[in-house]
């Protein structure tokens, strides 16, 4: 751990926190292909470098959804139906999702990674141009929904907003109270979802030094003291912005970080 590792963790922690404030996303788009470039500097082995990058990315959106939620609830921006119905299947499903990740050999889980991430930007591309008025299922669809949110989360290592905005604004939610929303239920995916990276890692023999399981905690610490800083910035954005804008710029955002990890 060097001095310059140490300020790049800070750095982008400093991005992330104006992410996850902004699109509800927690942020770890960004955080895990970051990771996978920064922990080798660590000494971080690829055997392990991509459960790594995922568990840690979780551990920070604890703290990033958390101060982005909080900054959401007093905003007004969450909608506390789809919040109450959701919860219960992202807290399984984050958990769920961490232990599949342990299952799929390191070579692979990047492009489990990419593929996923990629889907999620198509995914947003497409539904730009849709609005829909549709009401929210009805509070078993929606638990399931959430679980599978949670799954697909923590496999990547994600707080879960490229999936619950644009599933909370198909069924209704504006895109606001969506991102907000989504916010609420990425802090639940990252706690359940970095537990199963915790109990996972210490199946592990010769993990890191500072690690918790997965966990690397110096990335963790530094990502999270900043990030938790400029939440309130990408929240207060995100209120001054059109819902077109804020789904064109999610989408770009997609995208670009699935191109990204493919062509690596």
């Amino acid at each position: 751990m060097t001095l310059e590792l140490l300020i790049l963790f800070l750095l982008l922690g400093s991005v992330v926190g104006v992410i996850a404030g902004l699109l509800g996303i927690g942020g770890g788009l960004v955080v895990v292909p970051a990771l996978v470039f920064l922990l080798p500097k660590a000494g971080i082995s690829s055997e392990i470098l991509m459960h790594m990058a995922l568990a840690t990315s979780l551990a920070t959106i604890i703290m990033t959804s958390l101060s982005s939620a909080l900054s959401h609830l007093k905003l007004g921006n969450v909608d506390m139906f789809a919040v109450k119905w959701l919860m219960p299947g992202v807290l399984v499903g984050g958990y769920f999702g961490a232990t599949i990740a342990d299952w799929i050999p390191h070579q692979y889980l990047p492009k489990v990674f990419s593929i996923i991430v990629m889907m999620l930007a198509w995914q947003m591309f497409r539904s730009i141009r849709v609005v829909s008025d549709k009401p929210m299922p009805n509070p078993v669809i929606t638990m399931v929904c959430g679980s599978a949110i949670g799954i697909i989360s923590s496999l990547v290592g994600v707080g879960g907003g490229s999936l619950s905005v644009p599933f909370l604004n198909r069924h209704g939610v504006e895109m606001r109270k969506s991102v907000g929303s989504s916010a609420v239920c990425g802090f639940a995916i990252a706690i359940s979802g970095m537990l199963g990276f915790v109990v996972s890692g210490y199946q592990i023999v010769d993990l890191p030094p500072y690690s918790l399981g997965y966990v690397y905690l110096p990335a963790l610490i530094a990502i999270a003291a900043t990030s938790m800083l400029t939440t309130r910035v990408g929240a207060r954005l995100s209120t001054k912005m059109p819902t077109a804008s804020l789904k064109r710029i999610f989408a770009l955002f997609l995208m670009f970080v699935a191109v990204t990890m493919l062509v690596q």
